[in-house]
């Protein structure tokens, strides 16, 4: 067995377990409305202590969204809104993130955001892959799944 084969079994597999994936895009839409107000309430209330973060307020946004995402990745292995929807990030291996998957996937989601056709690429493979991956989970090998139960 190939190494990637072997990661790839840690994860659920999308035909035998397909609730692991059932409404995972429509999920992470609502969580990226949810952490995008998370994100815009925070760098108001940092723009209105700093008069130089009303002049710089997109950066601002860029720099806490940053921050807020890897940090809630890595403390959780999801971001508030995944939290609300009940969403988990798991890295190839199907671990959940450590600071270092969470940082390159915000990297990642960064780079997708700033240029316009990767985020529409990245939109059509969480609609059409079977794990619901968006680019740059398939350039790491990371899924959003649907957080099991905890009893």
């Amino acid at each position: 067995m190939t190494e990637t084969a072997h990661m790839d079994y840690l994860l659920p597999d999308p035909d035998t377990q397909p609730e692991f994936y059932a409404d995972v895009p429509t999920k992470r839409l609502i969580a990226w409305v949810i952490d995008t107000v998370v994100i815009v309430a925070m760098s108001a209330v940092v723009a209105l202590f700093t008069v130089v973060g009303l002049f710089f307020f997109a950066f601002l946004l860029l720099i806490i969204g940053f921050i807020y995402r890897t940090i809630t990745l890595t403390s959780g292995s999801a971001t508030w809104g995944m939290r609300l929807t009940s969403l988990e990030m798991r890295d190839r291996t199907g671990r959940r993130f450590d600071f270092g998957s969470a940082f390159l996937h915000t990297l990642g989601y960064h780079v997708s955001l700033s240029v316009f056709p990767l985020q529409l690429i990245s939109i059509g493979l969480m609609l059409m892959s079977s794990r619901r991956q968006g680019l740059t989970d398939h350039v790491m090998g990371s899924v959003a799944i649907n957080r099991a139960a905890r009893y």
